[in-house]
């Protein structure tokens, strides 16, 4: 069991910590609530669950032996973050939902862990940094994967339920305006730290 109590220091510490996936949830809750942000919520945990079992199982092999590809990528979800974080300052005043805008999609939250640079640093780290006391890789690989995205999903639901709390306490524009700029700085925050 010794060998397991960093592993999960590890995943609780890089789940609960400030990333995209975090601060996209919470504005997910601000905007929809719970029920319409389940999809987007579930996506992350499958998504990040996925990525998890793809590393393990050989994926960061490429990554060692061509490092530029993993640069090019965090680069590039860098960018794609950066334009999110843009759009999140200048989003509308308004907290509910406007007409025509829906929370992001099941597949949507999949696919957008491949372009998360937190996600990718979280997942090669783990593997990079953690080896249990089991003979079998495929074995060791799914154990962490549950382990991981067990611990993921109380982590994430902070950040959901965080944001449900901030729609009550949002009350006037000029607080939602101040909200968004908060979290688009975080957001271009959580960048910086990953590229570092």
């Amino acid at each position: 069991m010794s060998h397991y109590f960093p592993l999960i220091l590890f995943c609780i510490s890089s789940s609960i910590t400030p990333g995209p996936n975090n601060l996209m949830i919470m504005m997910s809750g601000l905007n929809y609530g719970i029920r319409r942000s389940l999809a987007h919520f579930c996506g992350i945990t499958a998504g990040f669950a996925l990525m998890l079992l793809v590393m393990g199982l050989g994926l960061d092999s490429i990554f060692t032996a061509f490092p530029v590809l993993h640069k090019l990528i965090k680069v590039a979800g860098s960018a794609y973050i950066l334009y999110l974080a843009i759009k999140t300052i200048f989003s509308s005043t308004k907290i509910h939902a406007e007409a025509g805008k829906r929370p992001v999609r099941f597949f949507q939250a999949v696919l957008f862990q491949w372009a998360n640079p937190k996600a990718w640093v979280m997942s090669i780290g783990v593997f990079a940094a953690f080896s249990l006391p089991i003979s079998n890789s495929v074995l060791e690989v799914t154990t962490i994967t549950v382990l991981f995205s067990t611990i993921l999903i109380p982590c994430l639901s902070v950040w959901l339920f965080g944001g449900v709390i901030m729609r009550a306490m949002l009350s006037n524009e000029r607080s939602v305006r101040i909200f968004n700029l908060i979290m688009g700085l975080l957001l271009i925050a959580s960048i910086g730290l990953m590229l570092v």
